[in-house]
């Protein structure tokens, strides 16, 4: 099966404890509302002409492309983090790149290090960037925790009802 150029994408965080870090992970899947799809991982180049949309309804099982950010934790206290951002272009004949990351520490730290890791993929790239978008989340673990961002990829094609 072959993937369609996709033309919408959305920005999605969730987080969540589990039962154990899988099941945190999990959680936080459904949290951002990829729960119960099956994530086809990407790397990270954002379309020419790709619209962003509030969100996009998956049909359950489908295969969804996604450029993500996870951190799991099994350290009670522990501070974690997630964060996705876009350089979007400002020719939008030319891709946009995204730019994941995640870790111990705090979304501001974390955010602001995945805005300027786009900034820099941009600028490697001779890409001049009319606009900067980023979501990101965070998680004080009390068992299991997981924190979980993205970009959803789709097809208008093959979507559901756009939100």
């Amino acid at each position: 099966m072959m993937f369609k150029q996709p033309t919408r994408y959305c920005l999605v965080a969730g987080r969540a404890e589990g039962y154990s870090a899988l099941n945190a992970f999990d959680q936080a899947l459904l949290e951002a509302g990829v729960g119960d799809t099956n994530l086809v991982r990407m790397s990270s180049i954002l379309p020419p002409w790709c619209e962003r949309v509030g969100s996009i309804r998956l049909p359950y099982g489908a295969l969804v492309p996604v450029a993500y950010a996870d951190m799991v934790s099994s350290t009670p206290g522990e501070v974690i983090s997630a964060a996705v951002a876009i350089g979007i272009p400002a020719d939008p004949n030319l891709p946009g790149l995204i730019m994941e990351h995640h870790g111990v520490g705090t979304l501001v730290e974390v955010e602001a290090k995945v805005r300027e890791m786009a900034v820099q993929g941009m600028a490697y790239r001779n890409r001049e960037i009319k606009d900067l978008v980023s979501i990101g989340i965070e998680h004080v673990v009390e068992a299991h925790g997981a924190a979980f961002a993205g970009v959803v990829l789709w097809d208008e094609s093959e979507r559901g009802p756009l939100t």
